[in-house]
């Protein structure tokens, strides 16, 4: 870890060639990540191997995590891990009257600073948050229910990938305009009018980002360093069941801000009492200018109609959903699907809600099978990825909260079960509560069933939906996106027709597609700096994560002008 208060020309030249290879990465789409994926790339370099994350980790128990923030006035905690841990971690309560106007006090500064040099701190950021990801896996899997391998990677380098991709455009979108131009305008035989002019990127005021519980640190990282990067002040309102690893993130940036001259307050934690519920009175506060928010439906829309001084940018449910109409590959298909279903109980934005499938049946490379058929192959796949509960741990985690367990629960009710859940014991934490996923079959045509499948049931819950023919399958499709929304599409067909037929509902209804996946990359799984997450063209987000939409309304540019 660094020791030497680095200096603005010494940050930039460190991470400049990190930055150049961000923005071509953003460009042209290509596979690149700068943060290692597998736990043994770390322990060099100042960066905390396996025993030591772990160390690190056990120390914050039980501790109080003072930020030294100005404006507190309490300390609150209580999170419990889904694992059966009580972290015992105690946070600064704010008095918002005191700690807002000290965040805006420092952005005068840090938007002088410029583009280069903020994209240059937030950089140094991630990369300390990189060097310490072992300790930042414990945080995430303890607060999330994560396994422990998918908190390390979507916790760790995931995130941070994202985290530089929203720095990548925050800056590219910045420098789109030159910070001077001479302007001189010919007036014939007359002397020209000339004007030297000087465009600045100045910040819209406190960005507050509200975090959530499954992913505190992938889905919080893009807007936290969209707003830094393009100079405002970021207030971080984390999840009340999440606070570890976003606090541990405001330590880190605060720290980096000091040292580069910076106003350590640029970056502050909102912890909050039990039930005090302060993101509603964050929100609509005059001074908070930026909202970013992942989490239910309900919220999210009243975010949008009542944070009116805001720019909000929401992440909400959807119902997401797969064609399938015939397979190529149907045992690939069923794998994939099988994973896609069962990693980390269905607890993500992503993962498949509705499989629909012709109550005919479908062909496959295997011959036809019916509806019956490849429901009951789909449950054999999940048990078959699932039967070994030390795999069984490893992916699907832990059920990150009661309602989740009681949406699993009433789902048998539903309809007729292909796959009943199953309780796991976890080895090491007794009090996990471990579930396999849920397989409900409906049939598309009664109004009862559409009732279920038309909403979201977030978790390990499933429908496999029985449709008259593909048209009916590609028209639900279109309505479910076009009321419910999507984060993801999927659909399995070897019919060019089909498949042009899906593509063009997801490309008019703005959904995000992915066709005929059997390998190793899933529905519910995007790469940062070449997919988008989200599209912000459906209900179930009014915003990507990432493109330059994502970061352009953070900033706005002002132009002073002098005659020459």
């Amino acid at each position: 870890m660094a020791t030497a208060e680095p200096t603005a020309h010494e940050l930039i030249a460190r991470h400049r060639p990190t930055l150049d290879q961000a923005l071509e990465a953003i460009r042209t789409r290509a596979y690149w990540s700068p943060h290692p994926e597998h736990p043994k790339a770390y322990g060099e370099h100042g960066s905390l191997d396996a025993a030591a994350g772990k160390a690190a980790f056990d120390a914050l128990l039980g501790s109080r995590f003072d930020l030294g923030q100005p404006g507190t006035d309490d300390w609150v905690g209580g999170e419990v891990s889904p694992y059966g841990v009580e972290l015992g971690v105690t946070y600064p309560h704010a008095d918002l009257d005191v700690l807002l106007p000290t965040m805006k006090a420092g952005q005068r500064a840090w938007r002088d600073a410029g583009p280069e040099a903020r994209a240059a701190v937030c950089l140094e950021i991630l990369k300390r948050i990189s060097d310490r990801t072992h300790e930042f896996a414990h945080a995430v899997m303890h607060t999330s229910g994560q396994a422990f391998m998918m908190a390390f990677q979507a916790g760790g380098p995931h995130a941070q990938d994202r985290g530089l991709e929203a720095v990548a455009y925050a800056y590219a979108e910045q420098v789109r305009t030159p910070a001077t131009a001479e302007w001189s305008k010919p007036q014939g035989k007359r002397d020209p009018l000339t004007l030297t002019k000087r465009f600045t990127a100045v910040p819209r005021g406190i960005a507050l980002m509200i975090g959530c519980n499954t992913f505190p640190t992938w889905n919080g990282y893009p807007g936290l360093f969209a707003s830094l990067a393009t100079g405002n002040a970021v207030l971080v309102k984390p999840h009340p069941r999440a606070v570890l690893p976003l606090a541990l993130t405001a330590r880190v940036a605060r720290e980096v801000l000091a040292e580069a001259g910076h106003d350590p307050n640029l970056v502050a934690l909102a912890a909050e009492r039990p039930g005090e519920g302060i993101a509603k009175t964050l929100a609509t506060r005059p001074e908070i200018r930026i909202i970013d928010y992942t989490g239910s439906t309900a919220f999210g829309d009243w975010l949008e109609a009542n944070a009116r001084q805001a720019q909000v940018y929401t992440e909400k449910a959807g119902v997401n959903t797969v064609v399938v109409e015939s397979a190529g590959d149907y045992k690939g298909m069923l794998a994939n699907l099988a994973f896609s279903l069962s990693l980390y109980s269905g607890q993500m934005c992503t993962t498949p809600q509705n499989l629909l499938i012709p109550r005919d049946g479908i062909r496959t490379d295997q011959g036809h099978k019916s509806f019956d058929e490849v429901t009951a192959d789909l449950a054999q796949a999940v048990d078959g990825l699932l039967g070994d509960d030390a795999r069984a741990n490893a992916l699907l985690g832990a059920i990150v909260n009661p309602d989740v367990k009681a949406r699993l629960e009433s789902a048998s009710a539903l309809g007729e079960v292909a796959l009943a859940s199953r309780e796991i014991t976890h080895p090491d934490f007794p009090d996990a509560v471990v579930r396999t996923p849920v397989i409900v079959k409906l049939d598309g045509a009664k109004p009862d069933a559409e009732a279920a499948y038309m909403s979201e049931c977030f978790g390990p819950v499933s429908f496999a939906v029985a449709v008259d023919s593909a048209a009916d399958a590609v028209e639900l499709l279109r309505r479910t996106v076009r009321e419910k929304g999507a984060m993801t599409v999927g659909a399995y067909t070897t019919d060019e027709e089909v498949e042009r037929s899906v593509e063009e509902v997801c490309l008019e209804e703005a959904a995000q597609l992915s066709l005929n996946l059997t390998g190793g990359v899933y529905v519910n799984q995007t790469a940062a700096f070449s997919d988008f997450h989200g599209s912000g063209g459906n209900p179930a987000a009014n915003a990507a994560l990432c493109d330059a939409a994502f970061v352009a309304g953070r900033f706005r540019t002002v132009e002073v002008r002098r005659e020459a």
